[in-house]
């Protein structure tokens, strides 16, 4: 299998999911319900998991960037006859502005390939795979659309140059000439849906898609030290956000290994509460204040009533608790590196350490906590509750460690963390005899 490194892989997002797209043109990422759905592109999980490719016949370098305040990605190719730009989006709902974006994604991934100088002989290879490449589709064309079904998934692709069909996979030629636009938009839908998956116009959806994008930067004008780094990493985190919610995965991946040939591969498309609470001091810091209260009132939500058994520490993207793990044993893995996971098993472990996160995450917001919702405040003192009650008991730590349980400091620090911001909070969060015992 040839290497294709995670380095190498540009980020598109839509408020659902992720795709990622590597410097030769190849989308090999792509779970279009949300991030930890099925992969109808897995390509980097294995050479036969699915793909779709965009680029020259012959030999040619490639440079990138994003456009300007968005996660659309131009991939600029040269060649030794000319000079081609393909740029990707994953579509924002057409009109949606702010923070309205994601929030009813279409589902579709639009690429746009324009001629710049002389010209360019191109060739397209679109190998659709589904359920994490087990699943192939036979493809059929009508009016000028590709459709693969199969399972869950159905797939529409408009191009509009001709592609011959064989088997899975569908495959054309053409010659991008100074000037000229070729058009390509692969819309999802399950199954059960009725009528077909959206297929706009790619055009209109890259213009949608980087006015979507750019509404959003506006609203955060952080004007600190790093100001683009900072602006650039605040979108990245936006993107990693699955908008119906709030919640903000760890991961767009499942099953790249800690080092080459390892075999901690873990599923990390989920929301970890020690991440959340970092992620959100980070946003805060990054001038995006806006998303804290959502997110606090999401976390309080999917936590439900807590007794004495442990917080749970991760959910998935819509508040699912029971994350269980299991090896797709048919995929040879990211640079050979197996077992390749999907779902976590840390989801059963005890971390103390996310009690304090979460507290000093919502103590650094807490004005814009303020008025505190019921679903907030019942968080913060369960919260406050577990660190009084359970901090001497050992735990997986922050290193989710797979064996014993042992005592960490930084599960004790934190513990000590979350009682300290929950004697400041003070009667936003409990009675007098609440914070004579946290303080105790």
């Amino acid at each position: 299998m040839p290497t294709r490194l995670i380095s190498e892989h540009g980020f598109l997002a839509d408020g659902r999911s992720a795709a990622l797209v590597d410097s030769d043109g190849s989308v090999n990422w792509w779970c279009p319900p949300r991030f930890d759905a099925p992969s109808v592109f897995g390509r980097l999980l294995d050479e036969d998991a699915g793909h779709w490719s965009i680029r020259p016949e012959g030999a040619a370098t490639s440079s990138r960037s994003y456009l300007d305040d968005t996660l659309v990605l131009r991939t600029v190719f040269t060649t030794a006859t000319g000079a081609v730009a393909v740029t990707d989006a994953l579509a924002l709902e057409p009109g949606a502005r702010g923070h309205e974006i994601g929030m009813r994604s279409p589902r579709v991934l639009a690429r746009l390939v324009e001629g710049l100088t002389g010209e360019v002989p191109m060739r397209v290879d679109y190998a659709p795979r589904f359920e994490y490449g087990r699943v192939g589709a036979y493809l059929t064309e009508r009016d000028g659309l590709v459709a693969a079904t199969a399972g869950a998934c159905r797939l529409e692709l408009r191009a509009d140059v001709p592609l011959a069909l064989a088997g899975g996979t569908a495959a054309g030629r053409f010659t991008a000439r100074a000037g000229s636009v070729h058009r390509f938009t692969l819309g999802y839908a399950p199954t059960y849906a009725s009528g077909e998956p959206a297929v706009p116009d790619a055009a209109e959806v890259v213009a949608e898609t980087v006015a979507g994008w750019r509404s959003w930067s506006a609203l955060h004008d952080y004007q600190g030290e790093y100001r683009d780094e900072v602006r650039r990493s605040a979108l990245a985190v936006q993107g990693m956000t699955y908008a119906p919610s709030g919640a903000v995965v760890a991961a767009a991946t499942t099953s790249l290994p800690e080092k080459p040939g390892g075999d901690r591969n873990y599923d990390y498309r989920y929301v970890w509460l020690r991440d959340f609470s970092l992620t959100l001091q980070a946003l805060w810091r990054a001038a995006c204040p806006d998303e804290a209260d959502r997110q606090f009132t999401w976390v309080a939500r999917a936590m439900g009533r807590i007794g004495d058994e442990p917080v749970p520490i991760m959910y998935g993207v819509e508040g699912e608790r029971d994350l269980t793990e299991h090896d797709l044993d048919h995929l040879a893995g990211y640079e050979h590196s197996r077992p390749v996971l999907v779902g976590n098993d840390a989801w059963r472990q005890r971390q103390n350490d996310v009690l304090g996160e979460v507290l000093d995450a919502a103590w650094l917001m807490r004005y814009y906590l303020d008025p505190m919702s019921l679903e907030v405040r019942d968080l913060l003192r369960t919260l406050a509750d577990q660190a009084e009650r359970g901090w001497r008991r050992p735990d997986a730590g922050m290193w989710e460690v797979r064996g014993p349980q042992r005592h960490y400091v930084s599960s004790k620090v934190e513990c000590w963390t979350a009682l300290d911001r929950a004697v400041r909070f003070g009667s936003r969060i409990g009675g007098p005899a609440d914070v004579a015992r946290w303080a105790a």
